[in-house]
């Protein structure tokens, strides 16, 4: 018979094989450890706070405040849970010198309709399209990954496609 902990673990396992990696960048890791740590060092312990004091008001099955602190209780432990799966799963971009072929934590310059566009190609979980910070899960970039200087994609958008020229890769 095997224990609950061997499950447990066993499980783990098994799940982590289903997830994609997530790929972040050295500032999107950061800022990510930044959130983790903020909801669990300061964010659950307003929320303690809150349920302490709605616990003195009364009687908690008509207690407002005391359902709405468990709820963002509620919430609060799932981000935790969902970011700390995430980092599980994370692989930091390590930036290489391979300026020869675009990838995951390249920047790129591309031409379309005779205009420049520069664009950086993240993970999923920091994709930013106003900051031009586009996942390499999206169209584009799933286009871009893997092609060279000179080399022109064809981008399939609802309403046609578009040509692509990949103009420089940093």
């Amino acid at each position: 018979m095997t224990s609950l902990s061997q499950s447990v673990s066993f499980i783990r396992s098994s799940c982590k094989k289903i997830y994609m990696t997530n790929y972040l960048t050295p500032e999107g890791y950061k800022e990510i450890i930044k959130k983790l740590n903020d909801l669990k060092t300061v964010r659950r312990i307003e929320v303690a706070r809150r349920i302490e004091s709605a616990k003195e008001l009364g009687d908690l099955s008509e207690n407002a405040e005391y359902a709405e602190a468990k709820d963002e209780q509620a919430f609060i432990e799932g981000e935790i849970l969902e970011i700390e799966s995430l980092i599980q799963n994370a692989t930091v971009i390590v930036n290489s010198n391979n300026k020869d072929v675009i990838s995951v934590g390249s920047i790129v310059t591309v031409e379309k309709d005779g205009a420049n566009e520069r664009y950086t190609i993240v993970g999923s979980n920091e994709s930013n399209p106003a900051e031009k910070k586009i996942s390499n899960e999206s169209p584009l970039g799933k286009a871009l990954i893997g092609k060279r200087i000179g080399e022109t994609v064809t981008l399939q958008l609802p309403k046609g496609s578009s040509q692509i020229r990949i103009v420089k890769i940093e």
